[in-house]
Order: structure tokens, then C-alpha cells, then sequence
């Protein structure tokens, strides 16, 4: 089975998912060693960062694991969980990893800097996330967005803006297949809502630290979810 190069996006997913099937498939028995990263970025026409997610992401799965000094070996074939819910929790772990870099400083940012129309755009961008409460996942996910967008514009940080721009398409693809793989809106449609509120009522009343601490929470509430799965 040749592995064969990757189309451009998204790279870690395909990455592992070529790497998963050489396993699965009797490329690589239990014990084999697997070629190193710079072996695997060339064959695969990606860079060693995104090998290595890769990886993280099949010894999550239970089916390769790293020894300090001897490089990476195949330990079973067919991964302990369903393997697309295994790599789905991988991806959105590191989504949300960056999401609490990006956004608890802009939150804090916003509390100091905010004007009247900001505050006026939070409390719209709030309502309508919970008018989306009664709608689809994608549609949900779309008010959610708006309103971290909210937050960040607020900031009156064109770096952070910008950041916060190119982050949003993989931010909303991540949060869909969230919500399908926790199943977080079945028993509460307007998942997040008193966490939501709280940071806005934070940025409005001007408290960075509490601003700061309101997103902080939320976003680990969700990555303490992941990572029970």
C-alpha cells in the first residue's frame, strides 16, 4: 500500500487517517517501528509539525505509542475507540487550546477598552445566540461565533482581529463536529448560556479580570469534557 500525498487541508486529519490505514490495513504489524518524522512529512507531502499532531493523534487512539530514545512503534491494529471520535477529540483539543491563547487576553482587552457601540453589538450578538438556541448545530454555531467576534472586535486589536479572522473557519468547522461528537446540545439547546452572559457582563461592566476568568472557565468546562471521552 503506497501512503501516497495528502491534499492541502485539513492536514492532520488525512495525515493520520493515511497513517491509521497502513496499521489497520497489515502495512505495519505490532512492534514495527515507524519511519521518522522527517521520513513520514516527506512521504506525505506535509510538514513534520503536522506529523507529529498525526501521531499524537493514533497513540490517543490506542494504536502507536512513543519510547524515549527508540522512536514510534505500533502496538495494536484497530484503535480502542471509534477511531473518528478519537481523532475529532484530538483536533478540537488543540482548537480550543488556541481559542484560550487568542481570546481570554482579548476579553481583557475589551472590558478595558470597550465603547457604547461595542457594548450595544455584545448585547445584540447575546440575543441572538440565544434566538439560534432553537435552531440547528451549524446555525447555533454561526451566532456563537458572532458573538466571540464581538468580543474580539471590542478589543480595538487589529492583530487580534486578524488572528481571531483566520482562525474562524476552522473554529467553526471544530465546533459542529463538537457539538455531534459531546452530543452538547441535546439536554440544553442554548448550551453555554450563563457563561456567555457572564462574559459579557464583564466586558460591559469594564472587569478585564473578570472577563478574562467568565471565558477562561467556559473553555475549560469544554476541554475537561473532551478529554473524558
Amino acid at each position: 500500500m503506497s501512503l501516497g500525498a495528502v491534499r492541502p487541508s485539513p492536514l492532520v486529519e488525512q495525515a493520520a487517517e493515511r497513517l491509521r490505514e497502513q496499521i489497520t490495513g497489515g502495512e505495519w504489524g505490532v512492534g514495527t517501528k515507524l519511519p521518522g518524522e522527517t521520513t513520514l512529512a516527506a512521504t506525505l507531502g506535509v510538514g513534520r509539525s503536522t506529523v507529529r499532531e498525526a501521531l499524537r493523534a493514533l497513540a490517543g487512539a490506542g494504536l502507536v505509542q512513543a519510547r524515549h530514545g527508540s522512536g514510534v512503534f505500533v502496538i495494536a491494529t484497530e484503535p480502542k475507540d471509534a477511531w473518528s471520535a478519537q481523532l475529532l477529540r484530538a483536533v478540537i483539543t488543540d482548537v480550543y487550546e488556541v481559542r484560550t491563547l487568542i481570546e481570554v487576553e482579548a476579553a481583557k482587552l475589551a472590558a478595558q477598552r470597550r465603547t457604547e457601540d461595542d457594548i450595544t453589538a455584545l448585547r445584540g450578538a447575546l440575543a441572538r445566540r440565544r434566538e439560534a438556541a432553537g435552531a440547528d448545530d451549524t446555525e447555533f454555531v454561526e451566532a456563537d461565533i458572532a458573538l466571540h467576534r464581538a468580543v474580539v472586535a471590542a478589543a480595538h486589536n487589529p492583530v487580534l482581529t486578524s488572528l481571531f479572522t483566520e482562525f474562524v473557519p476552522v473554529l467553526r468547522r471544530r465546533l459542529v463536529d463538537m457539538a455531534e461528537l459531546l452530543g452538547l446540545r441535546s439536554d440544553d439547546p442554548n448550551h453555554g448560556d450563563a457563561g456567555h452572559a457572564a462574559l459579557v457582563d464583564a466586558v460591559v461592566q469594564g472587569d478585564a479580570e473578570e472577563a478574562g476568568e467568565a471565558l477562561r472557565g467556559e473553555l475549560r468546562h469544554t476541554l475537561a469534557l473532551l478529554r473524558t471521552l
